[in-house]
């Protein structure tokens, strides 16, 4: 049966109007792409010009994949002259007005996430709370720049009920455009840390930038904000200064709405009991870690913003399930047992570092396992970046880490104060320590493998995922 057209995403009428462009045929897509790799059939395809590469060139690859349209500012040379094109201006500025016309037709409730750390767990954690009470949208991975904020809210169908959205920055002034775009409804910041330092002066700065996250809210908009991180009166101040009037604070201060009262941690998960504006909650979170604990109540604070019902988000929370690159876990066969690799390889900051070591010190090893850290380095720390790399040994050494393998020239300065006792090898090239890492790995260890994505420590992950058949032990996050 043929969908009714307002079942459908965008039709040709629908994104001229928005966009201003032409189209010569009729056509209606059910998704939208700016990697031609990525399309799938019935997509639209948006050749945007990037620093790199400009996505006009590959057009006809889009089209091959069967892209059913391609939005361009002119005809590229090596695509059909019958291939159906909706032509523009400039093809950013294009996809930012289809952005705009989509938040314009839709009545969902939006919510939009940002902050130093969480910002994808915490959007997935809100996506996954939400889904059983109406159809719920939410940004893919970690689409948060000028490029995957108006991408993901291109993609938001009409009938949405909840659009959740994550909004990221590196300087400041970026997250303005973005919330004026998205226009949330509930803002939640998870923390101000000094990630990201190299550009900013004071972590003060830092909390500043993020506090643009109001500036696309009206009035009757809802900030929620950690209450135990020491920025929060800052960004109280911001959001009331930008006009807001309420605002929610989570986390064990005591004055915090959304309040955890007792929280019992393991190595697979917490027994959370929380105080929710008064209402008692508890439930079991999928996923271990102090951090995430915190990121649970910044769910459920965004959850009752949204006026959806917590006690549903809540026992929701128990599926909760460790991302690619953000703490998946799997079981890897090899002769005589298994071990079990985290992957942590996505990011890393001095906070995440210490988040991810501790919920490693928390697992207890088969055997004669041993807890093994292989790190890389964490990038744009500013001029203090040897003090953070070697200030991880305190917490190696807490949570009695066996072997710490290390990668990049940062890293450096932990290898040099690290027991030699827990040194398992180091190398500037994380590719280079792959071997090393995989060459010492035996049955019963538990690895976390962490370092900012420019560290690549992403392959090291592969590479012991590929030293024999491997099973997921935590199902991928919902699409």
């Amino acid at each position: 049966m043929t969908p009714a057209m307002d079942t459908y995403l965008w039709t040709a009428g629908q994104a001229m109007a928005a966009t201003g462009g032409v189209a010569q045929d009729d056509w209606h897509v059910e998704g939208i792409s700016i990697d031609s790799r990525m399309i799938e059939p019935g997509d639209m395809f948006v050749a945007i010009r990037g620093p790199r590469f400009d996505g006009h060139d590959f057009t006809a690859d889009a089209i091959a994949a069967g892209a059913t349209v391609s939005m361009v500012d002119h005809h590229p040379g090596a695509v059909p002259t019958d291939a159906p094109l909706l032509e523009v201006k400039d093809t950013t500025l294009a996809l930012e007005d289809m952005a705009r016309a989509a938040r314009q037709r839709t009545s969902a409730r939006v919510i939009a996430v940002t902050g130093s750390v969480g910002k994808t767990g915490t959007k997935e954690g809100i996506r996954l709370a939400l889904e059983d009470q109406g159809p719920t949208v939410a940004s893919l991975g970690s689409l948060n720049n000028h490029w995957g904020v108006p991408l993901s809210l291109a993609r938001l169908p009409a009938d949405t009920a909840f659009g959740v959205f994550e909004i990221g920055m590196n300087h400041p002034d970026e997250i303005t455009p973005l919330s004026q775009m998205v226009r949330p409804d509930v803002a939640v910041i998870t923390n101000v840390e000094a990630v990201h330092s190299a550009f900013f002066d004071s972590v003060e700065q830092i909390a500043d930038a993020k506090a643009e996250i109001f500036d696309g809210m009206g009035a009757d908009g809802i900030a929620v904000l950690n209450r135990d991180n020491e920025q929060f009166d800052r960004l109280r101040k911001a959001a009331i200064a930008t006009g807001l009037k309420t605002i929610i604070g989570f986390g064990i201060h005591p004055e915090a709405e959304v309040l955890a009262v007792d929280v019992r941690t393991d190595g697979q998960g917490s027994d959370i009991k929380a105080m929710i504006n008064g209402v008692e909650i508890e439930y079991r979170l999928g996923v271990p870690g102090r951090h995430w604990v915190n990121n649970s109540l910044a769910i459920l604070a965004a959850v009752n913003a949204a006026g959806a019902d917590i006690r549903i988000a809540a026992q929701a929370l128990g599926g909760m399930t460790g991302l690619k690159g953000r703490g998946q876990r799997h079981t890897v066969e090899i002769p005589g047992g298994t071990f079990v690799v985290i992957d942590e390889s996505y990011n890393a900051s001095p906070v995440s570092m210490n988040a991810a070591l501790e919920v490693l010190g928390q697992i207890q090893p088969d055997g004669g396992g041993r807890r093994i850290a292989v790190l890389g380095d964490m990038l744009e720390l500013g001029t203090d970046w040897e003090a953070k790399h070697a200030g991880l040994v305190e917490i190696l050494i807490a949570q009695k880490i066996n072997l710490v393998f290390t990668a990049g020239q940062y890293m450096d300065a932990l290898w040099d104060v690290l027991p030699k006792s827990m040194r398992g090898a180091n190398d500037f090239s994380a590719l280079n320590l792959g071997p090393k890492v995989t060459a010492m790995v035996r049955p019963g260890d538990v690895v976390v493998v962490k370092g900012s994505h420019g560290s690549n420590t992403g392959p090291i992950v592969e590479a012991l995922l590929d030293m024999a058949h491997s099973k997921t032990l935590e199902p991928a996050a919902k699409g």
